[in-house]
């Protein structure tokens, strides 16, 4: 079984996702299981229930088992289901007007609070500045911080950001420079290259 595990772990997501297309199982199985932590995380930071969050990750991958056919082949696979489980959640919420005030998945709250490993900081006295630092990105728009989170945290390119986001090239790259601008603003390029150099750690 790890064998196997192992080897799945080298077979890229669009061979994946061409091979579940012509309904092979078990790399349906593979994507799930590569992908399914990363989204469950990523609802998370825009619905607090996990349970929900579970919920509709799972429903986005039932779907794609039931519509494997006419899953489109041209796509970037982590893109798309991250897209998936954004509009997912989005619906539920409209559905169950959890906020009567919120109409679309623009208004969401953010709810992801970035950090960095001490073990990143090699001087001790940046310590309290890293601190204000991760503060400081924290307080950024929720727009903002969820594209410095798909970015940064989850490895997107700009062109996947603005997939998940549903917004173009240009407004997306945008979105990003204000907020690294607002933060290089306010502390070193070589800080906030720290940062941002190390999504895995947040």
């Amino acid at each position: 079984m790890e064998k196997i595990k192992s080897f799945g772990n080298k077979i890229s997501d669009s061979v994946l996702w061409n091979q579940l297309k012509a309904g092979d199982e078990e790399s349906f199985s593979m994507l799930f299981e590569r992908y399914y932590g990363s989204l469950v995380n990523y609802g998370k930071t825009l619905m607090p229930s996990e349970d929900i969050v579970k919920d509709c990750v799972q429903d986005v991958f039932v779907d794609i088992w039931k519509y494997s056919e006419k899953l489109n082949a041209a796509i970037v696979v982590k893109a798309y289901l991250f897209s998936c489980v954004r509009n997912r959640i989005a619906r539920f919420r409209e559905r169950d007007h959890i906020f009567s005030h919120v109409k679309d998945v623009d208004s969401f709250d953010f709810m992801f609070d970035f950090s960095v490993e001490e073990r990143l900081i090699a001087d001790e006295s940046m310590a309290s500045k890293v601190e204000y630092l991760n503060q400081c990105i924290n307080n950024l728009p929720d727009r903002q911080k969820e594209a410095l989170y798909l970015r940064y945290h989850q490895g997107l390119t700009v062109e996947q950001v603005a997939e998940v986001l549903d917004m173009n090239y240009q407004s997306t790259k945008n979105l990003l420079h204000r907020a690294i601008s607002r933060l290089r603003s306010d502390f070193p390029i070589s800080l906030v290259a720290l940062l941002l150099a190390n999504p895995t750690n947040f």
